[in-house]
């Protein structure tokens, strides 16, 4: 009886090996619709304000930038002046 057992749980691994690349790619794509159901997309007013954050921080730094940019070029017309 023990071998019968044993038997079966082997024809089990062999299915179980047969099946186990196209299991595996079914198992992910249901993990990935699984995951896509987790999605949770921002309100129309929520991508508005996110743009106009990113803006006016492209803009304060572009000010940023050109400021050090004068800042470094009038020292270094001072340096080669001197």
């Amino acid at each position: 009886m023990a071998e019968k057992i044993k038997t079966a749980a082997d024809k089990k691994v062999k299915k179980e090996k047969k099946n186990g690349f196209f299991s595996k790619i079914g198992k992910y794509f249901r993990d990935v619709k699984g995951e896509f159901k987790k999605i949770v997309w921002p309100s129309k007013s929520q991508i508005v304000n996110n743009c106009v954050v990113v803006l006016v921080m492209v803009l304060v730094l572009g000010v940023v930038v050109w400021g050090l940019d004068l800042l470094f070029g009038f020292l270094r017309d001072l340096i080669i002046n001197l």
